[in-house]
C-alpha cells in the first residue's frame, strides 16, 4: 500500500478515535442539562470526565496535525472553505475548557449556573457542527480548479449535512448517557439508563436515513458493510442498556461510532475532498498528499510516538474507572 493510502487510512483511525473519546465529552456536557435533576448531579456528570476530557482532545491536535503533514492540499481547502464553522467549534472547545477549569472557583450561585451553561452549549454546539463539516466533506463542495473553496457558508447549511450534524449530535448524546451509566452509582445511574434508552431509538431512527442516503450516494460494498455493522452495534447498545449491562453497551455504542467514521471514509476515499462542481477538480490522495519522503519520516514518527500515548491514556482510564455518585461529592461552602 502506498503511503499516501496509509495516511489516508490513519487519519481515519484518529478521526474515530477522537469521535469516539469526545464523543461521550460532548454527551456527558449535553446532559449536563438533559439529566441531572441538580448541581451535585451536574457535578457529578462532570467530574466522570474531569480527569480525562482534556486527554481526549489530543486526538483532535493530532488529526489536524497530521491532516497538514500529510495532505496540505485538503488542510488548505478545508479550513478555508469551512473557516466559520471550524472556528466555531473551536471557540466553543477554548470555552468549555475554561469553563471546567473556572465553574468551581468562586461559589457563587450565578457564577456557577453561567459555567454550567457554558459547558452544555459548547458541547452541543460542536457536536452538531463536525456532523455538518463531515456531511459537507462526503457529499462534496464547490472547489474550483485551483483547488479553492468558491462557496459561501450558507452552501454547507444543506439537508444532507444539517442530518448529519442532527445524527452526531444524537449519537454522541447516547453515547454520553452510556457512558454515565457506565460510571454512575445509585439514582441517576438508573436515570442515565432509561434516557439512553430513549436517545438510543431517536439515534437508531436519525441514523438509518443519514446511512442511507450515504450509502444510496457515494457506497459501495464496503461501505454497505460498515452501515451493517453501525446498525446492528447501536441496535446492540439499546438492548444491552436495557439489559443494565452499561459496559457492554458502551462497547457497541464505541463500535457505532466508528462504524459510522469508517462509512463516511470509504464513501470518500480515494478523493479526500470532492468537488460538486467538476469530479476533475476534486482533491485526492495522490494531488492532495505531500511528497513520499515527508510520508515516510511521519510513518517513523507515529510508529514511535503512538503506542506511547495510547499506553498512558489507557493508563489514565484505568485509574479511574470507579464510579462516582453524589455521595462522594462534599457539600458546598
Amino acid at each position: 500500500m502506498e503511503l499516501h493510502n496509509v495516511w489516508f487510512v490513519l487519519i481515519a483511525v484518529l478521526w474515530t478515535g477522537y469521535f469516539f473519546l469526545e464523543g461521550f465529552d460532548f454527551g456527558i456536557g449535553v446532559l449536563t442539562k438533559l439529566l441531572a435533576r441538580d448541581r451535585k448531579e451536574r457535578r457529578v456528570l462532570i467530574n466522570t470526565i474531569g480527569p480525562v476530557w482534556d486527554g481526549n482532545e489530543v486526538w483532535l491536535l493530532t488529526a489536524g496535525g497530521a491532516t497538514f503533514a500529510a495532505f496540505p492540499e485538503w488542510y488548505a481547502t478545508l479550513f478555508s472553505g469551512f473557516y466559520l464553522p471550524l472556528l466555531l467549534i473551536l471557540v466553543c472547545l477554548i470555552v468549555r475548557g475554561v469553563a471546567f477549569e473556572y465553574r468551581a472557583k468562586r461559589s457563587g450561585e450565578k457564577w456557577q449556573t453561567n459555567w454550567e451553561h457554558a459547558i452544555f452549549w459548547t458541547s452541543l454546539l460542536p457536536a452538531l457542527l463536525w456532523g455538518v463539516a463531515f456531511g459537507n466533506i462526503v457529499r462534496g463542495v464547490k472547489i474550483d480548479a485551483d483547488m479553492e473553496y468558491v462557496g459561501n457558508f450558507w452552501d454547507l447549511l444543506n439537508p444532507y449535512a444539517i442530518l448529519g450534524g442532527l445524527v452526531t449530535l444524537a449519537l454522541f448524546t447516547f453515547h454520553g448517557a452510556v457512558f454515565a451509566g457506565l460510571k454512575t452509582a445509585g439514582d441517576i445511574r438508573e436515570r442515565a439508563g432509561r434516557l439512553a434508552l430513549k436517545l438510543g431509538i431517536v439515534t437508531a431512527v436519525l441514523a438509518l436515513g443519514f446511512l442511507t442516503w450515504t450509502q444510496l450516494a457515494n457506497g459501495d460494498g464496503w461501505s454497505l458493510l460498515a452501515m451493517i455493522i453501525a446498525v446492528v452495534a447501536l441496535v446492540a447498545a439499546v438492548a444491552t442498556i436495557a439489559a443494565g449491562r452499561e459496559g457492554w453497551s458502551f462497547a457497541f455504542s464505541g463500535v457505532t461510532v466508528a462504524a459510522v467514521v469508517a462509512m463516511l471514509f470509504l464513501t470518500l476515499f480515494p478523493n479526500v475532498m470532492p468537488s460538486s462542481l467538476n469530479d476533475a477538480w476534486s482533491l485526492t490522495v495522490t494531488n492532495a498528499s505531500s511528497t513520499p519522503y515527508t510520508l515516510k519520516i511521519m510513518t517513523w514518527c507515529a510508529g514511535i510516538a503512538t503506542p506511547l500515548v495510547l499506553l498512558y491514556q489507557g493508563w489514565t482510564y484505568w485509574v479511574f474507572r470507579k464510579r462516582i455518585g453524589t455521595q462522594h461529592i462534599a457539600e458546598a461552602h
